[in-house]
């Protein structure tokens, strides 16, 4: 099962820019945003469709198909629920579709991209990807590129807010609903889950993040030892027996000085050209299965930036080259 990434360029990243191989993508929205506190960002994925999604990836080489959107709840016709899981039912729900619909993406050929949307809707994502490779028996690797750890449960969050949760359920530690999506969690091992970028952490998930026990680069670690090398060993772990690996981008991972419209802007990210680097840097590994890119919220954005930020993130995920 093991990845192809030892005989990848990863000691060059400009051998074979003109050569890498085009993919048939497949684009799915989730309009969620029940899982975050700030409204808005259900309408993230027409932001990134606005901005030329399609357009942009075909202009690659790139076969791109469009599934619309998953149908989700709003919030005004539901009761949040618990208080400690605002909404869990509904999130629930709305990842068991998203992760079939994932799945049906991989069975066809495609590349899943999925855009959000709120993050909780990695817990479906993920294990779209998860049941696709486990029905093959292999398994897959995470990568997490986030301001935030995600690793809150319904018994540690502060906030309630599901948009904390999902890489907590993706491990097997909780909410059971939002893990036991095809079957039961974790969807990835820990050895292969890797968390880049984080630099604001709850008290309690600092707890969960060492009882997971998965690697973590924070901010000061990319300060120290350069955005290279820090991918290049993340790359290592989430490849290490695995098929590949699924990333997901959650855009509060940029500095909000390049990604204003985020519900949860953290200074201190990633620049713009870090962002760049991580995805070309992912490219050129090639071993990417998937991509999400969540939390755009065009309600707090600045004339879309944020969401052609993402759309050009893609690209450089998906092979664009400056030469």
């Amino acid at each position: 099962m093991s990845n192809t990434s030892d005989a990848l360029t990863l000691g060059n990243p400009h051998k074979g820019a003109q050569t890498r191989p085009t993919r048939h993508l497949g684009v799915l929205g989730v309009p969620i945003d029940l899982g975050a506190s700030r409204r808005g960002v259900d309408m993230g994925p027409s932001a990134v469709r606005v901005a030329g999604l399609d357009t942009r990836l075909a202009a690659l080489g790139h076969t791109v198909s469009d599934s619309g959107n998953i149908a989700v709840e709003i919030a005004e016709t539901q009761h949040f629920g618990s208080r400690n899981a605002h909404y869990l039912d509904e999130i629930a729900d709305t990842c068991t579709r998203s992760a079939a619909a994932v799945l049906d993406i991989l069975a066809s050929g495609r590349t899943p991209l999925v855009l959000g949307g709120d993050h909780s809707m990695a817990a479906g994502t993920v294990s779209g990807v998860s049941e696709f490779f486990r029905r093959k028996g292999e398994r897959i690797g995470l990568l997490w590129l986030d301001a935030h750890s995600d690793i809150n449960t319904p018994e540690t969050s502060p906030s309630g807010n599901v948009h904390g949760m999902p890489l907590a359920a993706l491990l097997g530690l909780g909410p059971v609903t939002l893990g036991s999506i095809f079957h039961s969690a974790p969807k990835v091992a820990a050895e292969n889950t890797v968390l880049i970028g984080i630099r604001d952490v709850d008290a309690a998930e600092s707890d969960n993040l060492r009882r997971a026990g998965v690697r973590v680069f924070t901010m000061r670690d990319i300060d120290e030892r350069g955005l290279r090398a820090v991918m290049e060993e993340a790359l290592r772990l989430v490849s290490n027996g695995t098929v590949g690996f699924h990333v997901s981008l959650d855009m509060d991972w940029i500095d909000p000085e390049d990604a204003p419209g985020v519900g949860t802007p953290v200074r201190g990210g990633a620049t713009y050209r870090e962002a760049h680097l991580a995805m070309e840097i992912v490219a050129d590994h090639g071993g990417l299965l998937s991509l999400e890119i969540v939390e755009v919220n065009p309600v707090l954005d600045e004339r879309n930036r944020t969401a052609e930020l993402a759309v050009e993130l893609a690209c450089s995920a998906f092979g664009k080259k400056i030469l």
